[in-house]
Parts: structure tokens; sequence; C-alpha cells
């Protein structure tokens, strides 16, 4: 069996976690930081998370996925593929997404992890570049942005 390949990144954001929470959800709030998206989602078990962007006058849906689990201001854990791509949209290809908030003397602790590539169609490629983009670390800057600007 292959080793995992999962994506770790984490930081330390000067909010508290429901202010982080809602940089995470709200979608006025992710376009901030993910790339001109915004989420559209009902944030409800088994319902699908879609982030769009308009990209050349033309509404585009970047990435999608599904709920798997969600604690409002604890946890949230979601299926993702880029369909766009050329890799086969079927669920064995979508990566799983975990934000876990963990509140300490008014600030939070972000964790985030996104994985296993080990699982997917072209999962070493895809983990790769993902490693070579330094993971989350540039968005988990953005979100730090985000959250302490509230």
């Amino acid at each position: 069996m292959a080793q995992a390949k999962i994506v770790k990144n984490d930081i330390i954001i000067n909010a508290p976690a429901a202010i982080v929470w809602d940089t995470l959800v709200n979608p006025a709030k992710t376009k901030q930081y993910m790339f001109n998206c915004e989420t559209v989602s009902d944030w409800q078990p088994g319902s699908e998370l879609l982030w769009k962007t308009v990209y050349e006058g033309q509404e585009l849906v970047a990435v999608k996925g599904t709920i798997e689990e969600i604690v409002p201001g604890e946890r949230l854990v979601y299926t993702t593929i880029d369909p766009n791509s050329t890799i086969d949209d079927t669920s064995e290809n979508y990566l799983k997404v975990t934000y876990q908030l963990s509140p300490k003397d008014g600030q939070t602790l972000l964790e985030v992890s996104q994985g296993d590539y080990s699982t997917v169609a072209e999962g070493d490629r895809r983990y790769q570049e993902a490693m070579a983009a330094g993971g989350w670390s540039s968005i988990l800057t953005e979100i730090k942005k985000v959250a302490e600007a509230n």
C-alpha cells in the first residue's frame, strides 16, 4: 500500500475562532483570499460546495466538492476537485480538505490538511505541485489578513 500523501499547513490568527470561521465560509470573505472565488453552499453535511468566480466575463466553477463534516467554529471537512482539469470527475479522484480551528487566548490556530494524493488520479503530480507551491501556506497568510482585519 502506498504511503499517504497529505499536505498540511497551519497558522496562528490573532482573532477569535468565530471570526476565523466566518472568514472560511462567508462568500464575500472567501473571495478576498481564494483567487477571487466565492463559496456557494448551504453548509450542511452532504451538500454541494462550489467555489465560483468570473473569468473573462463568464461565471465559472473553479472548484467543486461536497461537505462531509461541519462543526461551526471548530471543524470543516469537504471534498474537492477542479472540474476544469483533465482528471475524471469521479468520487475516487476527489481530495479531502480539513480545516480545524483551535481557540486559545483570543487567537485561533487554523490547521489545514489536504489529501490523500496517493489515492487519486495523477496523485504524484498533483502532490508535487501542491508541495512546490507551499501547500496552503500562501492561502493561510491571506486568510489571516482577512480575519485580522475584522
